[in-house]
């Protein structure tokens, strides 16, 4: 490839990566509670929407978070446990527990986050999740599982940088940045790609220490991979709140029209029948005789609630302050819909809401289909979870192993929430149907770490108490004393 076919391969990349951002920065403005008040008439929103701008209950974060409680991977099975620990082991030095925690909350939200692994000039792996606000990758048409070229991107206080990655070079460019930034803002905020930015315009960026331009790719392989939430056979991922928004609006507009409501209706009203609407004399300060009238000033009656009326036929009326549970009863009904369209369980949200009366089997029942939803994202992940360890192994100049992890097993802490006595319940009857000690910390959910350290502890309880009973035998046979055994 020559410089002017990664320049063109960079900016196509690059008008797809552009033009996906405006739903990221949606998506993730909603999962924050930034949610702008719509489905209001242009009437009502004149006169009241300003009022209710700032506020939101916020139903998406809820639907990501439990979800992303629930997925944490442990470890790698079903290689060599050397290689098995040195592949974790570096995946941690990266701090790859914060970095997936971070990254699962933006895949449920954005569809998607990308892994870029690269080794440093020591030649040990590194490995950065990345926002898909500023990764693409370019797939083969025809195998879509075939990475062909990768696209990072970033921006500085001056400069936007692009990085192509292809199997056999890495193409590195710069352009004078596009959108204005705030000084003000925090680092992540100014560092943020903003959508719609000028197309084009690409100049070659050579680095400090770079020999060439472009520089070679020594893993011969993209080293972007994916990781998208639950994507179609032929489609995107999805986002988990992307049909949870409408309604989100909808029970925004709910709460507002109930505030608003509560404003104006939620003490009794009175009202004045068959008499002149009030007035006020206007006295004359020097005399004090009465020179005219104003009317009452509303703020006057709705403040102070006291008023003189006369006339032969005046009378009073009233009405009782309004129920406001219509609102608060539709609102839960939404929040219901929420629950059964997302697959989170109720007591995640309203705890009412189909949930009286429930016992203890009924609310974990509740929660298989969270369970499910959390199951099948592994299914999807875990291939690119074995993915990012091969690149890792490549880093490392192993590619024995690089092709052995594709067939490991990855591990993952347990998706159910069990008590104790639960969990402790249900490993001991399994111990009992005989299955080993290794196996059953496996389900208890120790990652391969620390089941080697339990595993090391037992072993040498297990010698200690065998020196011990040594030691006694011999001390019973010197002294001529029986054996308590």
């Amino acid at each position: 490839m020559d410089a002017d076919s990664a320049r063109l391969l960079t900016q196509r990349i690059y008008i797809r990566l552009n033009n996906r951002r405006p739903d990221i920065e949606k998506a993730e403005n909603y999962y924050h509670g930034k949610q702008p008040l719509s489905f209001a008439t242009e009437e009502w929103q004149k006169a009241n929407a300003a009022r209710y701008a700032g506020f939101s209950d916020n139903w998406c974060a809820s639907v990501v978070n439990a979800e992303a409680e629930r997925l944490k991977p442990t470890g790698f099975t079903n290689i060599d446990k050397g290689s098995a620990k040195l592949l974790w082991d570096h995946l941690q030095f990266n701090e790859f527990d914060m970095q997936f925690s971070q990254g699962v909350i933006t895949t449920l939200t954005a569809k998607r986050t990308f892994v870029i692994v690269w080794g440093d000039r020591g030649g040990e792996p590194v490995v950065t999740f990345e926002h898909p606000s500023n990764v693409e990758i370019e797939y083969d048409w025809e195998n879509p599982r075939l990475r062909k070229a990768a696209l990072k991107t970033w921006v500085d206080e001056d400069k936007e940088y692009a990085t192509l990655y292809t199997p056999d070079e890495l193409w590195k460019f710069e352009r004078p940045r596009q959108v204005a930034k705030n000084d003000r803002d925090s680092q992540a905020e100014q560092s943020q790609s903003s959508a719609y930015v000028a197309e084009g315009g690409w100049q070659a960026r050579v680095s400090t220490g770079d020999d060439t331009w472009p520089l070679r790719n020594p893993l011969g392989v993209v080293p972007v991979v994916e990781i998208g939430n639950r994507p179609t056979l032929k489609g995107d991922p999805v986002s988990e709140i992307e049909g949870v928004m409408p309604m989100q609006d909808a029970i925004n507009l709910l709460w507002a029209y109930l505030f608003l409501a509560a404003d104006y209706a939620s003490m009794d009203a009175r009202v004045i029948l068959g008499a002149e609407p009030p007035k006020i004399p206007i006295l004359d300060k020097a005399t004090g005789a009465v020179i005219g009238f104003r009317p009452v000033d509303m703020k006057d009656l709705r403040e102070k609630r006291l008023i003189t009326v006369s006339g032969e036929n005046a009378k009073i009326d009233q009405w009782t302050a309004a129920k406001l549970d219509i609102f608060t009863d539709t609102i839960s009904v939404g929040v219901g819909h929420i629950s059964s369209q997302t697959r989170t369980p109720p007591t995640y949200l309203v705890s009412e809401t189909g949930m009286s009366n429930v016992n203890g089997e009924g609310l974990k029942a509740a929660e298989i289909p969270l369970v499910m939803k959390a199951n099948e994202f592994i299914t999807f992940t875990d291939p690119s979870l074995r993915e990012v360890a091969s690149l890792v192994a490549r880093v490392l100049g192993n590619e024995s192993l690089a092709r052995e992890v594709r067939l490991a097993s990855v591990t993952w802490a347990s998706r159910e929430i069990r008590s104790e006595s639960q969990m402790a319940d249900a490993l001991l009857k399994k111990k009992q149907t005989g299955y080993p000690l290794e196996y059953l910390m496996e389900l208890d959910g120790l990652d391969p770490a620390t089941i080697d350290r339990v595993l090391a502890m037992a072993e040498a309880e297990q010698r200690d108490l065998q020196i011990e009973a040594a030691t006694r035998e011999l001390s019973a046979i010197a002294t001529g004393t029986p054996s308590e055994s």
